[in-house]
């Protein structure tokens, strides 16, 4: 998707926000028509034939379905957004799987051209003041509001990003906005060695500190982390979410503890200043990047240094490795790539201030009072989450041979021609279609979110674009209809408990563009939503691809080495089909 940029201040912020439509609820019967195309591929005829019948009885004149449907338009009315709010439940605060791998994803920038401590505290206080910078345009209403085809995008994320968090709960969690508070947060959290520190980041007179305070602050940090903590805390936050909630509890009972904590969640983001990315050899190294950044890379590299439930957590390693993780139920794509693509571009200057002469107070350690129940819950974590990793194939490539000049010249959408090279990758490798789910932004409409574009289904991907794009997903609806019946007390539709729906639902193909940001080697990755499953993110370039590949080791249907060395086949194939030997 093309994003223009047109700058706004001040009141007429809010106006352009009330300019932005309500979502619609699509019509029923493109929905449930939608479905029958998305199972086609899917299913054999019989089971078509069996499921049709039972999606015809559920829209018919006078039944379950028009009643819910009257339900959800009522609720359009009533609500900013009729399926936001139930989305962000469903599809992540009611999920209870470890928050690392299954849910953030990371973004992998392009190597710095450093490899020593010294240079790693000189960026990453660049990066600080770049990401103050942001935050502040956002404050003054000068962030370059986003239009796509013409039209005004929703752009009440932005101020979200910053001071939030995810708090786990026994049956769902929720999210944390401190900056909505009225004496907003002005710290940051920088974890070192599995150590947190409280960072103010504002002078007294409330100017942001320039580089060179932050940079003599984060000095002042390494000086207090030399050893590595023995109870890495950061760790407790990638378990299971019902598990961490519990533990939390017993955290949260210690008053030092408790205080820590919410320090941690409070604070705008938090910076993790890692140790050197493990190097086995060059070939793996952008995936170890890529994996350390997502997950820490295990209990004895930098997983300790982590708070996962925390919105923003910027990595800065010490070989010139950085990037970004970032949790999903309050950030998203379009907005963490305007945040990365402002930090890049702001340290391409020079530090533009001076450092005023003041004495700096020294940044404030974090304790936790650690008594043997919890000491308990870090060690089964830590046996938990390397589990995990250990389970987790990631593979990171740059194909070279061409990029997305080549389908352009044919007239041909880059993302349309590598979806449809990966719908073929999965033929040849499991002899089947899978379902294939690639995310859109629903911020075309007030307080949108995202909807899924499906594959393989009898439209071309483009048009299942423009139908997400127009409101008239179907997957968002689907769901928005079977939440208006248990809303009702009503009794799940047939349609939900039929097995089609299970297998529709089964995403054994994740994929995502990497638009985060445009023009650079970045590299967006994320784990499978299935055990069964692949995630593939991939990033056009004009003469290569960059792309990430993520399965699970534990099934052995799935191998993301086969997928990543049929795919560079695949393309060459597909190059042959469109350029053919003379």
């Amino acid at each position: 998707m093309i994003l223009q940029t047109s700058c706004v201040v001040g009141g007429s912020k809010a106006c352009l926000f009330s300019s932005v439509p309500p979502q619609p609820v699509p019509p029923l019967a493109n929905t449930l028509q939608g479905y029958l195309s998305a199972l086609e591929p899917l299913l054999p005829p019989d089971e078509i034939s069996h499921t049709r019948r039972m999606v015809q009885e559920f829209g018919r004149r006078g039944g379950l379905g028009p009643k819910l449907q009257e339900g959800l338009e009522k609720r359009a009315r009533v609500t900013k957004n009729w399926i936001a709010d139930w989305w962000v439940q469903r599809a992540y605060l009611e999920s209870r799987q470890p928050l690392p791998v299954h849910s953030s994803p990371a973004i992998s920038l392009p190597r710095r051209d450093y490899n020593d401590w010294k240079s790693q505290l000189v960026f990453a206080s660049k990066l600080i003041a770049a990401v103050l910078d942001f935050k502040a345009k956002i404050k003054m209403g000068q962030l370059p509001v986003e239009y796509m085809r013409g039209k005004p995008l929703c752009m009440e994320l932005y101020p979200l990003l910053f001071s939030s968090c995810r708090i786990p709960g026994p049956k769902h969690d929720y999210v944390a906005h401190y900056g909505r508070s009225r004496r907003s947060p002005t710290h940051i959290t920088v974890v070192r060695n599995y150590q947190f520190f409280q960072l103010e980041v504002y002078n007294s007179d409330g100017s942001r500190m320039t580089e060179s305070q932050i940079h003599a602050q984060l000095l002042r940090i390494r000086s207090q982390s030399w050893k590595t903590d023995k109870e890495p805390m950061g760790i407790l936050t990638s378990e299971h979410r019902h598990t961490w909630g519990e533990a939390y509890n017993r955290l949260l009972k210690d008053k030092l503890n408790k205080e820590s904590v919410r320090l941690i969640e409070s604070g705008l983001f938090s910076v993790c200043l890692d140790s050197p990315v493990m190097r086995i050899s060059d070939e793996k190294y952008a995936s170890r990047k890529a994996a350390q950044i997502l997950h820490g890379g295990g209990t004895f590299s930098n997983s300790g240094n982590r708070w996962f439930d925390k919105t923003l957590q910027f990595v800065v390693g010490e070989d010139g490795s950085w990037g970004l993780l970032y949790e999903q139920a309050t950030a998203e794509g379009p907005p963490v790539a305007a945040l990365l693509h402002h930090i890049l571009e702001y340290c391409e200057k020079p530090d533009p201030k001076r450092a005023p002469i003041v004495p700096l107070p020294m940044p404030k350690k974090l304790y936790f009072h650690i008594d043997r129940e919890i000491k308990w819950d870090i060690e089964q974590a830590k046996q938990n989450l390397d589990i995990l990793i250990n389970d987790l194939d990631v593979n990171v490539f740059n194909f070279k041979i061409f990029g997305k000049d080549l389908p352009k010249s044919y007239n041909m959408s880059p993302n349309s021609f590598i979806q449809i090279a990966l719908q073929l990758v999965y033929y040849k490798v499991h002899s089947e279609v899978c379902p294939t789910c690639d995310i859109a932004s629903q911020r075309m409409f007030r307080g949108g979110r995202t909807e899924f574009i499906r594959s393989p289904t009898n439209q071309s991907v483009l048009d299942s674009l423009l139908c997400v794009i127009n409101g008239h997903g179907i997957d968002l609806h689907l769901l928005g209809l079977k939440l208006q019946a248990i809303e009702e007390g009503l009794s799940i539709p047939k349609i939900f408990m039929d097995t089609a729906y299970g297998l529709a639902t089964h995403w054994k193909l994740r994929t995502g563009q990497v638009g985060i940001p445009a023009n650079t080697d970045s590299v967006m990755c994320f784990g499978p939503l299935v055990p069964d499953g692949y995630a593939v993110c991939y990033n056009p370039q004009a003469d290569h691809f960059h792309f990430s590949i993520t399965a699970f080791n534990c099934c052995e249907e799935t191998n993301a080495e086969m997928f990543a060395r049929t795919l560079k086949e695949t393309l060459c194939e597909l190059q042959e089909l469109l350029q053919p030997a003379v």
